[in-house]
């Protein structure tokens, strides 16, 4: 299972890896994993402002329909359309080309309150 040691993680399974003010925020090899097969994204949330904590979209497994949350507050600014035709890419590259979404951070402080790789491998054992 990967765990890249460059983001942090949520309890909620997302990542986060930004560049200065901007974040690509996505799920982990550990909640794709979880999920299985992923065969749709549905992100409705572009242009929107949210708070730390907030549903951004779904993500839809042969197995289940999961929430997505935000692990920090910010105006989601792209959807990745990538995932329009390959939700699988998820699966297939989680911390890379499967990224969900990208945000311009209101709080960066708030990177802070997430978890660094050891402790989330600590977190999902």
């Amino acid at each position: 299972m990967s765990i890249p040691e460059n983001l942090k993680y949520s309890q909620d399974h997302e990542w986060i890896r930004t560049e200065e003010d901007i974040a690509y925020v996505g799920i982990t090899d550990h909640a794709q994993s979880n999920l299985g097969d992923i065969v749709f994204i549905e992100v409705e949330t572009v242009g929107e402002k949210l708070d730390k904590g907030d549903a951004f979209g779904n993500v839809e497994a042969v197995k289940a329909v999961e929430e997505l949350y935000l692990p920090v507050a910010g105006e989601v600014l792209e959807f990745n359309e990538e995932l329009e035709d390959s939700p699988d890419l998820v699966n297939k590259d989680p911390y890379g080309k499967g990224w969900l979404i990208k945000v311009k951070l209101s709080n960066p402080a708030e990177l802070d309150d997430l978890m660094g790789s050891e402790a989330y491998s600590e977190f999902i054992q």
